[in-house]
């Protein structure tokens, strides 16, 4: 069974979608994007450093605009998609939701659009930031997590959790980490995935009841706790409340294997949810196989993978 993944922030890397606008379709079609978000997306996507493509207004939606690109491409040169199901990482769980059919493309650039406004504005409030726990016993550091007041924001799997709190509480923490595990600071604008983001989940939940949504056609596995979702608001619902809730990408993973995953497809920027997955996939079987999509080069090579992955594709899944 083929499962498409979708990158959150941090994955953008200066000019990545260089090569994408070469084909005056797609070059086209992110004007349409950028129109429909207010920003200039082809210019920060191309031309723009990584301090700038950094920040939360600018890098979510590219990012999502990123995805919609090259699901449209893979769409268009492979005819549909016979995913098995879609989810994404933070932010990429708006591709997702348009790969689900949950909401348009157009409905997810407005909502990435003030999502990423409102999270940078919740960040503005109290300097806050975001350090990566890797390896280290899994209880020893979620006790230590909250024992220094934090939130255990981003949950990866084995061997990789995120604290999210105030750059101060992130100090402390750095010179009393759990026995066994490396802290690495991470470059983001503030605490996101934590109660600190509760201003945004307000903004973003006020503008999303006025969004159509429709039932997903494939299923969709949401962050909150790895279940299958198919009701189109219950999906929303819960993408907006996740801005101030861990993302449990640990419990997705485990999802991916129950319903028999075989390959997992990673649209761009790829390559950090790819790698997660050969780690977490390691040994086990059946194999699972990854496949992160960079550019458009590779999309002939990104139909046959999909492809070999899509037989269980139309089984139907039982939402958890």
């Amino acid at each position: 069974m083929l499962v498409i993944v979708a990158p959150g922030q941090g994955a953008q890397t200066p000019g990545f979608l260089t090569p994408w606008l070469e084909d005056p379709d797609v070059a086209a079609y992110v004007d349409w994007l950028s129109a429909v978000s207010g920003l200039d997306l082809a210019h920060y996507g191309t031309a723009a450093d990584e301090d700038t493509i950094r920040d939360t207004k600018v890098a979510q939606p590219l990012l999502v605009a990123a995805g919609l690109v090259a699901a449209r491409q893979l769409a268009l040169a492979s005819g549909p998609m016979l995913a098995g199901a879609v989810t994404g990482h933070s932010v990429g769980e708006l591709t997702a939701a348009v790969g689900a059919g949950v909401i348009t493309a157009e409905q997810a650039m407005v909502l990435v659009r003030e999502r990423g406004n409102a999270m940078a504005d919740a960040a503005a409030v109290t300097p806050t930031g975001m350090t990566a726990v890797l390896g280290g016993d899994r209880d020893e550091v979620l006790a230590a997590i909250a024992a220094h007041g934090l939130t255990a924001a981003n949950d990866n799997g084995p061997g990789q959790i995120v604290a999210a709190g105030t750059t101060e509480q992130l100090a402390v923490f750095a010179d009393n980490g759990p026995s066994g595990a490396r802290l690495r600071s991470l470059s983001v604008a503030g605490a996101f995935h934590s109660p600190h983001m509760a201003p945004a989940v307000d903004h973003v939940t006020g503008l999303a009841r006025s969004v159509s949504v429709t039932d997903a056609h494939t299923p969709f596995i949401t962050n909150s706790d790895g279940t299958v979702v198919r009701d189109g608001r219950d999906a929303l619902d819960r993408i907006v409340g996740q801005i101030a809730r861990p993302v449990r990408w640990d419990l997705c993973l485990e999802t991916m294997a129950g319903l028999g995953v075989t390959g997992v497809l990673e649209l761009p920027p790829a390559g950090t949810l790819t790698g997660i997955a050969k780690r977490y996939f390691r040994g086990r079987e059946p194999g699972v196989e990854t496949f992160a999509l960079s550019g458009p080069e590779q999309l002939d090579e990104a139909r046959a993978f999909c492809e070999r992955h899509a037989a269980a594709a139309h089984t139907e899944v039982v939402p958890a």
